[in-house]
């Protein structure tokens, strides 16, 4: 896949949603604005559904964007 492919790729940024370990929702956007948007609508709407975690990555480069609950530091 080249560079231009990667960035018209409309579902390049992947948004899921998961409750108990069972996939709930799930969406795909070419921008990634628009997907962190979505992304911090569904933190908002669905924060409160036992055991959710939202989780954004970008296809292309692997990469976890943004993912709730944040997973808990460790210092020390």
């Amino acid at each position: 896949m080249n560079e231009a492919t990667a960035v018209s790729d409309p579902e390049r940024f992947h948004l899921t949603l998961t409750a108990g370990g069972r996939m709930v929702q799930q969406g795909w956007w070419g921008s990634e604005a628009t997907a962190r948007w979505k992304w911090s609508g569904w933190v908002g709407e669905y924060s409160g559904l036992h055991g959710a975690r939202i989780v954004l990555v970008d296809e292309v480069t692997g990469e976890t964007l943004a993912s709730w609950p944040r997973p808990e530091s460790h210092h020390g």
